[in-house]
């Protein structure tokens, strides 16, 4: 009979023939695509999980995050930021560029549609991509079949969440740092937040503006660079000196000038890897951090830096050193992870 089943839900199931490429993903680079193929008269489809553009940025984020680079290093093809927008455009202003770009190439994506399985079909070259459409309580499951498949979902499909001992037992709140919006119901608080990427140094700088009392959990070493030198933004600076030298020469003299500019990070318990900040990333896709200020938090004992936790307890957490620390709070920083590889099928 399970068997039968499924050859009843094999013959219910919609089919779509796309005519054009087939894209998975509504953010930046899903709507850039578009946006693209419009312009030479391709038409595309467009699949998004969520209900709306950019859904990272609209419901994934806090509320005082801003671009960490400069506004032309991302702007979408073919409709550059407005002019009035700052160096460093706000969350809002990300958001509203966004929608605008969307409107303007008339994209319109289909929502609320999860990918489940894409395979592609050597015999009659096409891709084959089911779906699940609609609400969980009446989903309705299509096939759409495509000569082009572009993925673009992006490094942060879904959240990072390690596993560390006793975090069960643990009595206060634990979140993701994607559900983190505002420090302001934690003021007054001890925060313990695990990670100290981008996303966690600067949920312990808005901590901090929130009169709460954050310490950061640092496991690993990290490379740590201003996000302007001179005036000049880090990230082009080194844009500019890796079209004449070689990327272990701009590691090298990022590297100086961040110590030169940030001091001696080590005594503060921030260690910098042996690899270079750039070398790295494209090695092991390990992005650097662009200080906004949470150094000077940490240099004036406004945020406190531990290592490693070895376990969870009721009030707080066991350290790897020994130590023990009291929280009311954990935001896990641990952040995110593709989730291509589960419904990407490749032979």
């Amino acid at each position: 009979m399970a068997h039968l089943s499924d050859l009843e839900g094999l013959f219910k199931r919609r089919s779509k023939w796309v005519n054009g490429p087939l894209i998975v993903g509504a953010g930046p680079s899903g709507l850039a695509v578009a946006a693209c193929l419009r312009d030479h008269g391709v038409p595309s489809v467009i699949l998004e999980r969520t209900d709306c553009i950019a859904s990272l940025w609209q419901k994934r984020t806090y509320d005082r995050l801003k671009l960490h680079l400069p506004k032309q290093f991302c702007q979408l093809p073919k409709m550059p930021f407005p002019s009035h927008f700052p160096e460093y455009p706000t969350k809002s202003q990300f958001i509203h560029y966004m929608e605008s770009y969307a409107k303007h190439f008339d994209i319109n994506p289909q929502f609320n549609v999860t990918v489940q399985c894409a395979k592609y079909d050597d015999t009659c070259g096409m891709w084959w991509v089911r779906a699940v459409n609609g609400n969980k309580n009446k989903p309705v499951e299509v096939e759409y079949i495509c000569q082009w498949l572009v993925v673009a979902t992006g490094e942060n499909a879904d959240c990072y969440v390690p596993e560390i001992t006793g975090m069960e037992e643990f009595d206060g709140s634990v979140i993701h740092a994607a559900d983190y919006k505002s420090g302001e119901m934690y003021q007054g608080k001890q925060v313990l937040v695990v990670g100290c990427g981008n996303s966690g140094m600067e949920v312990c700088f808005d901590l901090c503006h929130h009169n709460a009392y954050p310490t950061m959990v640092v496991r690993d070493s990290v490379h740590v660079l201003p996000r302007e030198i001179l005036g000049i933004s880090t990230f082009e600076m080194s844009v500019a000196m890796m079209r004449w030298l070689p990327v272990r020469a701009v590691d090298k003299i990022l590297v100086s000038l961040a110590r030169i500019l940030l001091g001696d990070l080590k005594r503060y318990g921030i260690k910098r890897p042996i690899m270079g900040p750039l070398d790295l990333k494209n090695r092991e896709g390990k992005t650097p951090v662009l200080d906004i200020g949470t150094l000077g938090k940490i240099k004036a004992g406004k945020i406190k830096v531990v290592p490693g936790i070895q376990r969870f307890t009721r009030r707080g957490a066991h350290l790897v050193d020994g130590r023990v620390v009291d929280a009311d709070a954990v935001i896990l920083a641990t952040g995110y992870r593709s989730n291509v590889p589960s419904w990407l099928k490749v032979s």
